[in-house]
């Protein structure tokens, strides 16, 4: 049995082990992640904008977070990890889930971003209404940028003036998804959006 839950402050016990798993993961994948310390992790739980897969028995399974930038104008899913026993489980897509529903009720006008190398991540963001765009039309905030610099591959980014790199920026406006809704109410089409 695995509970896909928001984090509480009983689970900053997990902090370490959670990064010790990103960054394994990245390096075995060969992919770039920004580095996250447990103190990061922790504040997150603190404030009540991480979401946590656990066990019954209380096994770490898996982990994501969700940042604001821009004053809330912009809110960046981000640290998706699932523990290597665990993947391929559908617990991926269950935090991925959590973490978006999170966001549009904690920011309800809030354009939401995500950004991956990931095939799977891409596939779970499309599902949920999430389209390709360049990094311009996500947050300029450079707190943001700064935490790309543990990546292996911010050379690259720095390279290219942050317009891109080699993450893919995914953005969910929920403008645009009133507008498609209005659209369809005027048409009598009513496509399937996951807008809660």
């Amino acid at each position: 049995m695995i509970f896909v839950r928001v984090a509480t402050l009983n689970d900053i016990r997990y902090a370490e082990e959670i990064c010790r798993e990103t960054e394994a993961s990245a390096i075995a994948r060969g992919t770039g992640i920004a580095k996250r310390s447990p103190e990061s992790v922790a504040q997150k739980m603190r404030d009540g904008k991480a979401v946590i897969a656990v066990t019954a028995s209380g096994e770490w399974v898996g982990f994501a977070y969700i940042q604001p930038w821009e004053n809330g104008k912009y809110i960046s899913n981000s640290g998706l990890i699932v523990s290597p026993p665990f993947r391929n489980s559908g617990v991926a897509k269950a935090i991925k889930e959590k973490i978006f529903k999170m966001s549009r009720r904690m920011y309800p006008e809030a354009r939401i971003f995500s950004i991956t190398s990931g095939a799977a991540i891409m596939k779970m963001n499309t599902q949920l209404g999430f389209e390709p765009v360049t990094f311009n039309d996500i947050t300029h905030d450079e707190l943001f940028w700064e935490g790309c610099k543990g990546c292996v591959n911010y050379d690259i980014l720095e390279g290219k003036k942050k317009c891109n790199c080699l993450c893919t920026a995914m953005l969910f406006d929920p403008a645009k998804l009133e507008q498609q809704i209005l659209a369809a109410e005027k048409s009598g089409y009513f496509p399937m959006y996951h807008s809660s």
